[in-house]
């Protein structure tokens, strides 16, 4: 059984000791460049980058010792304060340092590092610079605590700072109405997954009194069939919102409003990856609900296609990368979705498109710097030659994510096709046309941006970069390049003492299903090729009738349809209950109100202040006593 070859963590000693300063160092100096104001304006920037680099460090060494240590003793636990006590539940703060969080926090720290650096040079002009630093340190501290944690009421804790980072960082430029909205959009529409986590926790006090990863896999698979089935359900639910899968997706392309870094970070390291790992993470109680299993599945494979659909007709640079996110998201959420044949390949292909992803979100970044901030790539072409350094590290990126022979996608992504045919012929089929949308796409967006002619608006002169933005673009290039076969050997076996066993044969030798997969890429940049790199590509997007166009660029009418099912609704239901307010609770309530004050009026002229009228009144009040007493005898 899968769960009898899981490792049991470890006390921490020795560098694990420190595992806990990769979450402090960022927060507290995120707290520092907040509290301190524009006192630290002149290094804030400076000191947030130290901050995540030390985090990085602490990270590449707890790695290297657990590199030293036996299979079995590579998990530690590292206990840092009780939390709070309710009954008899006992809530405390562990950090589980295991071969799958190890993985993440090194992904987190180390492309968080780099687009700390880029962003020196990229926001070097913003008068608010040190506090986007604060909120990056925010950011990489609360998705550390999440993937840190060793239970889900922590990871709860940085689920939802990752949201409020989010939140701060995508609204970051709020004088725009477009970033504001934006920002909000983000937060709402993950409130609605947080939703899911919470009632998935809730199910494991309920069922198994602790919310420990390690209870919640040793009692899932005695869980009843419907239990079972709910606590998937509201984790993928939860997945979906901070995953941008479908239905909850409609956040991730407005989400492009905020500053490039931000997307790179959102969009390659960190927020997106967060429901990849709460799957993989929970994969003991997908495992014992076939059908949570099946809707991670059919979520992850519709959200493939979906997010490829996007990407072939947005016009804006960064939308193009967010539909590839999307897709590129909804192959980990498939593979995850397989079960123990998808779990290593799941987080193999999050760790690749982490560097080839965010190396072509900082390269938008550098082509836009010197486009003068312009993100339409019809007012791009022939930037080769004017931003050299961008466009070879882009095109790695670029021949990462179409899976070129070796570079790192052809690796990771490669797994998850074969794998997906293993489990499912349909959905495996789903999975290679989503790899041959994605070279299409891609292939269109190279085209547009580094060839052809030029197509630059008056006054733009478009120029490379400075080095403190390029070196970032190199370093991502090389792991773009070399990070899948590096990983290619060895990751299976690395992940087994945390998500299980499942032996898959890797070769250099293409499968059949790799080499359908080739031909299949191949047919997606020549018919991009053919579409766009024979003929001038007009300045303006032509009008069309093509319903498949039409539905892209309106990014498959999620807003529409979001609309229509819950917020006009919720408008209905806001102004009835508003009119139900007004003319009928506030009515009552005001008309109780004047009718006392009529009455204290009529009262009021009893009060006379003569002592004539108190005494009638009173004999009055005698006489109708004795009256009623009297004809109470009588009767």
């Amino acid at each position: 059984m899968l769960l009898e070859t899981l490792a049991e963590p470890v006390a921490a000693t020795g560098m694990f000791t420190l595992a806990w300063t990769m979450i402090a160092v960022p927060l507290v100096m995120a707290g520092l460049l907040l509290l301190a104001g524009k006192l630290t304006d002149r290094w804030g920037h400076l000191a947030a980058t130290a901050a995540v680099l030390w985090s990085f460090a602490i990270a590449a060494c707890l790695f290297g010792e657990q590199l030293m240590r036996p299979a079995a003793e590579r998990a530690v636990e590292n206990h840092v304060y009780t939390w709070f006590t309710v009954g008899p539940w006992n809530f405390e703060v562990t950090l589980l340092i295991d071969q799958l969080s190890i993985l993440f926090a090194l992904l987190i720290t180390g492309v968080g590092s780099l687009i700390h650096v880029y962003s020196i040079g990229y926001m070097a002009h913003d008068d608010r610079r040190r506090r986007f630093f604060a909120y990056l340190n925010l950011f990489i501290a609360a998705m550390l605590i999440l993937v840190l944690a060793n239970n889900y009421i922590v990871l709860f804790l940085g689920w939802e700072g990752v949201g409020l980072a989010s939140y701060l960082l995508i609204s970051f430029w709020q004088h725009k109405p477009t970033a504001a909205a934006a920002g909000t959009k983000a937060f709402v529409m993950n409130r609605v997954g947080d939703l899911g986590l919470l009632m998935a926790m809730g199910t494991m006090l309920a069922m198994f009194g602790s919310t420990s990863f390690a209870d919640v896999n040793a009692g899932a698979a005695q869980l009843q069939p419907f239990w079972a089935t709910a606590m998937g359900l509201f984790l993928l639910l939860a997945a979906c919102g901070k995953s941008a899968q479908v239905p909850l997706q409609a956040w991730l392309l407005d989400a492009m409003e905020g500053p490039t870094p931000v997307s790179a970070l959102i969009h390659a390291a960190t927020m997106v990856t967060a429901g990849v790992y709460l799957v993989v993470r929970s994969h003991a109680v997908f495992e014992a609900a076939p059908t949570a299993q099946l809707a991670v599945v059919v979520v992850g494979t519709v959200t493939l296609l979906a997010g490829a659909w996007i990407g072939t007709s947005q016009d804006d640079i960064k939308k193009v990368l967010a539909g590839s996110t999307m897709s590129q998201i909804g192959y980990m959420m498939l593979a995850a979705g397989i079960g123990p044949a998808g779990y290593a390949f799941a987080i193999f292909h999050l760790l690749t498109h982490g560097f080839f992803k965010a190396n072509m979100f900082l390269g938008a970044g550098s082509v836009m710097h010197g486009m003068n901030d312009d993100v339409n790539m019809r007012h791009y072409g022939g930037l080769s030659k004017a931003m050299r350094v961008t466009f070879l590290t882009f095109a790695m990126g670029y021949l990462a994510i179409i899976g070129f022979p070796f570079f790192a996608g052809y690796f990771s992504k490669d797994h998850i096709i074969e794998a997906a045919f293993a489990d499912n012929f349909f959905i495996g089929l789903c999975a290679l046309i989503g790899a041959g949308v994605t070279a299409f796409y891609m292939t269109r967006l190279m085209l547009m941006t580094f060839f052809g002619e030029k197509r630059w608006l008056k006054g733009v002169h478009p120029h490379e970069s400075p080095k403190v933005m390029t070196i970032p673009l190199i370093i991502l290039a090389l792991f773009s390049i070399f990070a899948g076969l590096l990983m290619n050997w060895w990751i299976q076996t690395w992940l087994e003492p945390a998500v299980g066993n499942h032996a898959h044969e890797v070769s250099l030798i293409p499968t059949p299903v790799g080499l359908a997969t080739l031909l299949v890429v191949a047919l997606g940049v020549a018919g991009a090729w053919m579409v766009f790199g024979r003929k001038p590509i007009p300045a303006t997007a032509p009008q069309t009738s093509n319903p498949i166009t039409i539905a892209g660029r309106n990014v498959l009418f999620g807003d529409q349809v979001n609309n229509f099912l819950f917020v006009g609704p919720t408008k209905v239901v806001a102004r009835t209950a508003d009119a139900a307010d007004a003319q009928g609770i506030d009515k009552a309530v005001d008309g109780a109100g004047h009718a006392f004050a009529g009455l204290s009026t009529q009262l009021r002229r009893l009060q006379t202040g003569y002592t004539r009228n108190y005494a009638l009144t009173m004999l009055w009040g005698v006489l109708i006593v004795g009256a009623v007493l009297i004809l109470g005898q009588l009767g």
